[in-house]
């Protein structure tokens, strides 16, 4: 047998499982009985980390964080002075620190986030349709939206177990190395942080299931994905500014309100792009000395006191970006799941 009737006969089997208890048939009486919904998403975890993609992307990302903390740690002493009000923030600057030779680790995971999710998600749907795999888990009596839910929900438990253990395993190198554990206002920004880029990468993955069930092949998905993601780190932010460097006229820049007004446009268009509200809001989140998001004027500074945000102006300070996130995130997944339940799949 291939490896295409293994993997069908993996899910068939536990599904079969499900129906032998309810029905008392080889099942004890004090058996649990396991829903359907839950075997589908074991099978697809185990598939996920199983898959060498997804063993490849790991190795690349603990490589890169590895190599960010180091570079993070050898530059820690220079970094914290006396007369800078965000210097008790030692494990925050794990996480931000650079010497310009090497990103920080948001940075990389901004960078590679996306590739994450595209990976996990490009042949959610297609691959099993295209082995004939996809008719034979329809056939069993379970639901349909099922099997989409169950790989969307299996893809995001495994990124946000690997996040979370990357973030864990980069605070317990901190605290070995500098011998100060977080305090509870660092430790609730890491999780914050690491919450924001699961939904950034849960993005991305909703984007190439759809693009999943959209397309037959699943190197037009993955290369369609890729195309979106170069867009909008690249080109996007090319077009824009050269969109506002022709709005840039004389006149604007001889009225100080018209030139508020084109940034305010700039930041506006930027925000469309996922990588930018990732970026604003990450670095909000591990900065606290970050106050604003936009342009300030004289009169608004005037006045304010220097010294870190505390956690909750943080959070209302870039809870629009998470929101942002979160609703494109439940828009791509609608266009997936929406196409999906109407498809006719017939057997090979």
């Amino acid at each position: 047998m291939n490896g295409t009737g293994v993997i069908a006969n993996r899910k068939v089997s536990g599904i079969r499982k499900w129906l032998e208890g309810l029905t008392g048939g080889k099942s004890r009486a004090d058996e649990r009985v396991i829903p359907p919904f839950r075997v589908l998403v074991q099978k697809e975890i185990a598939d996920q980390v199983r898959s060498w993609q997804f063993i490849i992307l790991i190795v690349i990302i603990t490589l890169t964080a590895m190599g960010s903390l180091y570079t993070a740690l050898t530059n820690l002493g220079d970094s914290i002075k006396p007369d800078d009000p965000t210097s008790s923030y030692i494990f925050l600057k794990l996480f931000t620190l650079s010497d310009g030779t090497m990103p920080s680790f948001f940075v990389f995971l901004s960078f590679l986030g996306p590739v994450l999710g595209i990976a996990l998600g490009f042949d959610a749907v297609n691959s099993e349709q295209n082995r004939g795999t996809l008719s034979r888990l329809l056939a069993q009596p379970i639901p349909r939206d099922y099997i989409i839910n169950a790989k969307f929900v299996a893809s995001l438990t495994v990124v946000s177990v690997m996040f979370f253990a990357l973030g864990m395993l980069v605070t317990g190198l901190g605290v070995l190395v500098t011998g100060v554990p977080p305090t509870p206002g660092e430790f609730a920004r890491i999780l914050l942080f690491l919450g924001v880029s699961i939904v950034y990468v849960a993005f991305w993955l909703s984007m190439s299931v759809f693009l999943s069930v959209k397309f037959r092949q699943p190197a037009t998905s993955a290369l369609t994905g890729m195309a979106v993601w170069i867009f909008f780190t690249v080109f996007y932010t090319l077009i824009i500014n050269m969109v506002v460097k022709v709005m840039d006229t004389p006149a604007v820049q001889a009225n100080p309100a018209s030139q508020i007004l084109l940034v305010k446009l700039k930041l506006t268009l930027m925000r469309f792009a996922p990588n930018v509200l990732y970026s604003e809001a990450v670095s909000s989140l591990l900065i606290p000395s970050v106050r604003s998001l936009g342009p300030l004027t004289v009169e608004q500074l005037t006045g304010a006191l220097p010294g870190p945000l505390p956690l909750g102006q943080s959070i209302l300070l870039v809870w629009p970006h998470i929101t942002a996130l979160i609703a494109g995130t439940v828009i791509w997944f609608v266009l997936a799941y929406v196409p999906f339940m109407r498809r006719e799949i017939r057997s090979r």
